[in-house]
């Protein structure tokens, strides 16, 4: 039930960025198709966080700890745009363009989807 609350903060926090960031791109046709493919991007983006981003932390634990903390922002953005890449790879209509992008995005994603855990997880108590 977790990961599925999870997966479905994740699409939302997607959606919005790619409401808000115009190199955000989600392609496709209805808006069926559209929701399908959030949940297929928001189920490689979890994916990617469960297995690669933690790695990815450990290797730069020094300088998440000479940064207090910051370079998660860069760890963020670069865990969206291996997102934009195994959806490319997979022929998913997504794709984020360029690291800017990616860092507002992951930015954006990280802010709307801790607010939605925070409210899933307070009416599930």
């Amino acid at each position: 039930m977790n990961f599925l609350i999870k997966t479905l903060a994740n699409a939302a926090a997607l959606a919005v960025a790619t409401w808000l960031l115009s190199d955000i791109e989600l392609t496709g046709g209805s808006g069926g198709e559209k929701a399908l493919t959030l949940l297929v991007v928001a189920l490689i983006f979890g994916v990617v966080n469960v297995v690669v981003k933690p790695i990815v932390k450990l290797l730069s634990l020094p300088l998440l700890v000479l940064t207090l903390g910051l370079f998660t922002l860069v760890i963020n953005a670069l865990m969206l745009m291996l997102t934009s890449w195994v959806a490319d790879k997979l022929d998913v209509s997504f794709h984020v363009e360029g690291f800017g992008t990616a860092f507002l995005g992951g930015l954006i994603i990280s802010i709307v989807a801790w607010a939605l855990h925070m409210a899933l997880d307070r009416d599930r108590d």
